[in-house]
């Protein structure tokens, strides 16, 4: 039986109420592996509590794992600290690919860990393998990931990465307090009705009947949240109030007056710190300071206190109900939730705080090694920002190191905030940034920092081109085509580095994101990044060149292009490149489906789908999903097209820029399936969207769609003129013979 208050932090089972429906979820999804929920709620809206509720019943084994924003930056490191306890249950045996944790897991530590891939993406990809390889060997298993939100990007990927791999009898269940983007059954966690508090409070003080007066101001005072409900009940019992609620039903607006939930549970916990005598508050305080876990001997160390000082107010602070108490099973004292610990955090006064976050830095120095990722917290939130940056710089750094780049832009990103930086730190630090990959920070926060450090017109040239660079990739993540396009090109001259520079050339080659480059612009930037790659002497950057040399080719029709690319697909280059062979195959079938070379599509797809990387890279998948719905479309493979289609744009986790594709292609699909009405609002939405962002691709065939729905010339001679005006007279067949087909017939000479 699986000993659920230990694991999540909870003290005891407590009353649990309602949630019928959300705990059979639940334990249907248990039942079925594999399989993956995520329950999504507010805080003390009972999250942990119903997962506790859903895993009571299990037999065998669960990993809880516990994210934190303070973690030292280790990819997929909450998992791993949930799997230590399972370490020794490991079976003998396991694949060799296990062994890249043997860092980590004792019961790996005779294994030797195998040398680190140049590839990020491929010792990514390794790591992911390997996880779903240890806990094959444990399943049964389920993990329990809590606070989701707070997660690395490597164990967020990690579940995304399961939906396409599932692992038998694995079940994942998460928690998180604000959405996340995994594929999984998603459960929404509200707050309480009236009803279902009147149950639960009556519960708590084990009365069958409340009086509908109290149980509907305790609704509306905690809102229906039930870790609130839970701490009024407690104060007015504490207050000794809870006996005359029959005489006066509403005495809990005289008690707590009329305030909101925050300054409720404030005032709740004002009222239990009352008795506390000065030095068990400073001790308090501290602790909330140090997180939810009150260690007697750390706050010890923080405020220079004897320990059995220490334990004696952690003591009375349990007593007055502000902590669980000590005890074998969870051996320290605890903050009863993290609102609580919020609430007396927020109660010291600034100055104070600030030095508490300070000395917490000072007694975390003496640790080795140096946990930077914390320390950067303390220093920042203490005020030093020499030492923030420096622990923060540090934990990036770690990031990095371990194939994290998303974690490390994250520490970077917050070093930007110092307006007091030198400007060559300043710099150092850009250049950092720029060169990260932001895919995992979040893009409403990176990119006007990376705008407002572009505007400084003091940044070095270095700096200035790796920051235009990774601000360009991210808007064109984000949609904005043109922008994103323009960006790049502002920073090419600034790109010291051959490699990235040939990189960033390429991107300028494609034409199918920028609507006023000829394709002549294409093809100079092409000949650039040729040179660039070249230059650099390195042979990934040479070969994603020549991958977008020949699909611009593709997309101009050059008669020599598919020899080209037929020789090029026997490239033993791609043996130690996986990632390129797969994405060189995707670009050029959709080049292929581009101007109307479907077979030439289908066999490049095929060996797309047979390559070990199409199973391998997540992030790619949705570009093998798109393709293949593209040339189901263009051959007349539409059974369960629709659906496919309805299913790929549900999912929030696809770029932009994929999802207008996707759009174009609903629309077509459904003009071919005679629904007119929906198809052209599907076109024009497309059309209005393309125009927005500038994308060529797909603007061009959603006039020429449209023209064919329509029976009018006039959107296919639009079309027409952008394909001449992009110097891409293939794009524009499907146009020209549309308007050879609309065009009235000649009338016939007089006799």
């Amino acid at each position: 039986m699986f000993q659920l208050s230990a694991a999540f932090n909870l003290h005891s089972a407590k009353a649990f109420v309602g949630r019928d429906g959300e705990l059979a979820v639940l334990r249907a999804a248990l039942a079925a592996p594999p399989s993956a929920v995520l329950v999504l709620g507010e805080g003390g809206v009972g999250k942990t509590r119903l997962v506790a509720e859903a895993l009571s019943g299990v037999v065998g084994r669960v990993v809880v794992a516990h994210c934190d924003d303070l973690r030292e930056p280790l990819p997929l490191g909450p998992i791993l600290d949930g799997l230590r306890q399972w370490s020794p249950a490991l079976p003998p045996g396991l694949d060799p690919a296990v062994a890249v944790f043997a860092p980590y897991l004792p019961a790996l530590a005779a294994l030797t860990p195998p040398p680190p891939l140049d590839d990020p993406q491929a010792e990514r990809a390794r790591l992911l393998r390997a996880m779903a390889g240890l806990l094959g060997a444990l399943a049964p298993v389920v993990v329990a990931l809590e606070d989701l939100h707070m997660a690395d990007p490597a164990t967020v990927e990690f579940v995304t990465w399961l939906a396409a791999h599932p692992v038998d009898g694995l079940t994942v269940v998460m928690t998180t307090r604000e959405p996340v983007a995994v594929p999984a059954r998603l459960v929404r966690l509200a707050p309480l009705s009236p009803a279902e508090v009147g149950s639960l409070a009556g519960t708590l003080l084990h009365r069958d009947v409340l009086p509908p007066v109290f149980v509907e101001q305790l609704f509306e005072r905690t809102a229906g949240v039930p870790f609130l409900v839970e701490e009024v009940v407690r104060s007015l019992v504490e207050r000794h109030e809870i006996d005359r609620i029959d005489q006066r039903p509403g005495l809990l607006g005289d008690v707590l007056g009329d305030v909101t939930v925050p300054a409720l549970l404030r005032d709740v916990l004002l009222w239990r710190m009352r008795p506390l005598d000065e030095p068990t508050r400073d001790i308090l305080g501290a602790a909330a300071v140090l997180g939810v876990v009150a260690e007697a001997r750390a706050l010890a160390e923080l405020l220079s206190r004897p320990v059995g000082q220490v334990e004696a107010a952690l003591e009375r602070a349990a007593e007055a109900g502000l902590l669980h108490p000590a005890d074998e099973e969870f051996g320290s004292p605890r903050f009863r939730h993290t609102l609580a610990r919020q609430v007396v955090y927020e109660l010291l006064p600034a100055l104070e705080r600030r030095m508490l976050h300070l000395r917490c830095a000072r007694v975390l120095e003496r640790q080795v090694p140096r946990p930077v990722a914390q320390l950067a917290h303390h220093y920042r939130l203490a005020g030093d920002a020499a030492d923030h940056v420096r622990n923060a710089e540090a934990a990036a750094d770690l990031a990095t190191a371990r194939g994290d780049d998303a974690t490390a832009a994250r520490f970077l990103l917050a070093t930007m905030d110092h307006a007091e930086l030198p400007r060559r730190q300043r710099a150092r630090l850009a250049g950092k940034l720029g060169r990260s990959a932001v895919e995992g920070v979040t893009q409403a926060e990176a990119i006007p920092v990376l705008r407002r450090l572009l505007a400084d017109r003091r940044l070095p040239p270095g700096a200035r081109g790796d920051l235009g660079l990774a601000l360009g990739r991210m808007l064109r993540q984000q949609g904005e085509a043109s922008a994103g396009y323009e960006e790049i090109e502002r920073a090419v001259p600034h790109l010291k580095h051959h490699g990235r520079r040939a990189r960033a050339l390429a991107i300028l080659s494609a034409p199918d994101t920028v609507l006023d480059r000829h394709a002549d612009d294409h093809l100079r930037y092409c000949e650039a990044a040729l040179d660039a790659a070249r230059q650099s002497g390195d042979p990934s950057a040479l070969l994603s060149v020549e991958i977008a040399q020949l699909s611009l080719r593709l997309e101009l029709d050059d008669p020599g292009a598919w020899p080209a690319v037929r020789t090029a697909l026997a490239d033993p280059r791609f043996a130690d490149h996986p990632r390129d062979h797969l994405r060189a195959c995707l670009n050029w079938a959709q080049g292929a489906l581009h101007t109307g070379r479907h077979d030439r599509a289908a066999q490049l797809l095929t060996i797309a789908r047979g390559l070990p990387a199409a199973a391998e890279y997540e992030r790619i998948r949705p570009v093998v999903e798109l393709t293949e719905q593209a040339l189901d479309l263009a051959t007349g493979h539409l059974d369960g097209l629709e659906d496919r289609l309805l299913h790929f744009l549900s999912r929030p986790d696809r770029l932009p820029l994929t999802m207008l594709d996707a759009r174009l292609h609903l629309g077509r699909l459904r003009a071919r399936l005679g629904r007119a009405g929906e198809a052209e609002s599907d076109l024009r939405s497309v059309i209005t969207d393309a125009e927005r962002v500038g994308a060529a691709w797909p603007l061009i065939p959603a006039h020429t769609a449209l023209a064919a729905l329509l029976g009018d010339p006039g959107p296919a001679r639009t079309a027409l003129a952008l394909s001449a005006r992009k110097g891409l007279p293939a794009w524009g067949h499907s146009a020209a013979a549309l308007l050879d087909q609309l065009a009235p017939p000649p009338e016939a000479e007089p006799a």
